[in-house]
């Protein structure tokens, strides 16, 4: 494991979201109903960031940019929206289901931890 300090706990209150940087990865940082969960800020479908997505009552995140959803917990894929119909066929066909990098965190000494490995 390769464990790296990102924040410091009390940055990070309840329902609320911070993007950090970690080695070469834009990680998305979001407290929701109680749970700690770090994700790749990039849509695995256009590499579009997801900080600003819906939050599900069933800890998914949803694309801002083109609806697909993902389990916060797995980064499986809940629901996949992959293109609006006008390029949805052409486009569609290169884009297939992708899983949500997840990162393992955990809370030490006041400090938000994340494992990139």
């Amino acid at each position: 494991m390769a464990w790296i300090e990102v924040l410091a706990q009390d940055a990070l209150p309840e329902g609320s979201r911070e993007v950090v940087k970690v080695e070469d990865r834009s990680i998305l940082l979001i407290h929701h109903q109680g749970q700690l969960y770090a994700v790749s800020n990039s849509c695995p479908h256009l590499k579009l960031p997801l900080k600003k997505g819906k939050l599900t009552e069933d800890c998914a995140i949803v694309c801002p940019f083109h609806r697909s959803a993902f389990d916060l917990k797995t980064g499986d894929v809940k629901n996949w929206t992959p293109f609006p119909p006008v390029v949805g066929q052409v486009l569609g066909m290169v884009s297939k289901e992708k899983t949500l990098p997840v990162f393992p965190t955990r809370i030490e000494n006041g400090k938000i931890w994340v494992d990139v490995n």
